[in-house]
Parts: C-alpha cells; structure tokens; sequence
C-alpha cells in the first residue's frame, strides 16, 4: 500500500473554493486564478493523495466523490487552523498578547463577568484566556507574584506596594441566614446576638489576610476559602453570614435565604479595583479587560446605609 504524499496548504484552498463555489470557473474568479491554474491544482491535489476528489463527467457541476465528501471536514478544520495561525501571528507582530491571565475577586458579579469575557472572545478571538478566581488578599498576591497580568480585586489590594489600580465598582455584602436559623426566625435582632451563632467567614491563604478578619463579629466561626461553599451552608442554616447582594437575590426572592438586620452588623460595600503591577503595564487585550471592568463598575449604585468593607 503506498502512502499519500503532503498536499499543499494552496492545494486545499483550491479544493475549497471549488466546493463553495460550485464551479472551477467560480473558483478561479474566487482566488483570482486562470481556471487552467485551479484544474491544475486540482489534478495535482489528486495525484499527491492518490484519490478522485471530484466527479467531472456527466454534469456541469463538479460532484465530491465519496473520497472527496470524507476528506472535506479534515480540509476545512486545516484551513481555518491556518488561518487562526495567521491572525495569531499578525496580533504578535501588533503587540498583541497570545495569552492572558485574569484574576478575578469571587465576589464580583457573575454576570458582568460573563459580559466582559463575552465580548472579549468577539474582540480578541486569537488571544487565549487563564481566569483565576479567587478571594480577599489572594488576587493582588496572583499580580504582584506575576501569575497574573491584570486582576480585579477587593479592597484589600488599596496601598499595596508595587501595584497601579483603577477603582472598578463594588457590590453590596449583606448578612443572611436560612429562614430555619434562629437570627432568620427572629422577629428582632438584638445587638450582641450575631455572636451567639456561628458566623461563615470566607478567607484565604495569602500573605495579606494572614491573621487578619474582616467583617468578622462572631467568636464562633467556620472559615471557608470557596464563596459557593459558603452560599450552599447558608442555605443549609448551618450558620449565618455575609453574601454579595447579586448572588443572593434569587434566594431573598425565593425565601430560601432571609436578610438580617443586625444593628451591629449591617454589611458592608465591597469595592473592587482594577489592579496591574506596576513595572509591567498590561498589553492592549488585558488593557481592554480593565477598561470594560472600570466602565461597568461605574454604573454602580450603592445601597445607603452600608459603609466601606
């Protein structure tokens, strides 16, 4: 059995722009070709895989044989790989980043999240993306340790040395319970209660939480490095907490978490800057990421009431 020879990539093109145009003469006019160059393609292309890709008898139009209908798929994926190829390389000659990695703050919106990285795979369809989420100090940690170019982060990451930022918004953070809790069956709160109960703290492992609590009122806490952990032992009653208010509407609408008002612990705005270091200014696509961030942020209405987190 012989082995097929390597068909060339203006070979494939060729082969193509026969099939989506329907004609060799359309083809030629397609690629701006002599038809005798397209058949001659063509014939060469069939010579090198040892196959009839198209029946040319019997009708006007070239039909695929069954050979030619098999390898069609493989052909397209090679030539749209080719042509990834080329953008790629053209954006890197632009300046374009291959690759970004984005660090984002779990308390963040999911859905503004979703929008931006939406948009971002229609803007820069070359540039591959790394999304880290993470918590508190962990995100200006990820930046400032390079495993991250651009983040959005919490407060936490306000005055840290070696980092620029840009304020990117924030989010209400509310105290809530199950309905079954005793603070979510109370009529009222008084102050001092919230510590009778286990508080859910999220936390994390880096340098800047290390041994430092925030918005932490109950001496009888259970500490958790995961937000969608927390949110499901919530629910469970297992204690009360803060959540950020977009992740938790459902809930408050569907009863499934109840709001506490707690005179000592109302909750708190959260607010997020975008965050880079500062002797690494980010690139044009993670610069487009800070700007769509910033822009959304700015929409922000805070709830009265609630001081700065």
């Amino acid at each position: 059995m012989s082995n097929p020879g390597t068909p060339t990539f203006d070979q494939l093109r060729i082969f193509l722009a026969i099939v989506d145009t329907g004609s060799f003469a359309a083809a030629g006019r397609k690629l701006n070709r002599a038809v005798s160059v397209i058949s001659y393609g063509i014939a060469n292309l069939e010579a090198q895989l040892g196959l009839e890709l198209f029946d040319r008898e019997g009708t006007r139009k070239p039909q695929l044989t069954v050979a030619g209908r098999a390898l069609l798929a493989e052909v397209r994926t090679i030539s749209q790989g080719i042509d990834g190829l080329r953008a790629k390389v053209k954006g890197l000659l632009d300046g374009l980043e291959a690759e970004v990695d984005l660090a984002i703050d779990v308390m963040l919106p999911p859905d503004r999240l979703g929008r931006v990285l939406r948009a971002f795979k229609q803007e820069f369809p070359t540039v591959q993306l790394k999304l880290h989420m993470e918590a508190l100090g962990a995100i200006a940690a990820m930046v400032l340790d390079r495993k991250a170019i651009v983040g959005i982060s919490g407060p936490l990451s306000a005055g840290v040395e070696g980092l620029e930022s840009r304020m990117a918004g924030s989010v209400a953070m509310v105290p809530v319970a199950a309905p079954d809790h005793p603070l979510g069956r109370a009529k009222e709160i008084l102050p001092g209660m919230g510590r009778e109960y286990t508080q859910l703290v999220l936390t994390d492992r880096s340098r800047f939480t290390e041994g430092r609590d925030y918005s932490v009122t109950s001496p009888q806490t259970w500490r958790l490095a995961d937000l969608s952990a927390k949110h499901a032992l919530l629910r469970e009653g297992i204690g009360w907490g803060n959540m950020p208010l977009p992740m938790i509407d459902g809930d408050l609408v569907a009863g499934t978490l109840v709001r506490l008002h707690m005179p000592d612990h109302v909750g708190g705005t959260y607010r997020f800057n975008g965050v880079w270091r500062r002797d690494t200014p980010p690139g044009p696509a993670a610069s487009w990421l800070l700007d769509q961030f910033v822009e959304l942020g700015a929409q922000d209405r805070e709830l009265e009431g609630l001081g700065d987190i």
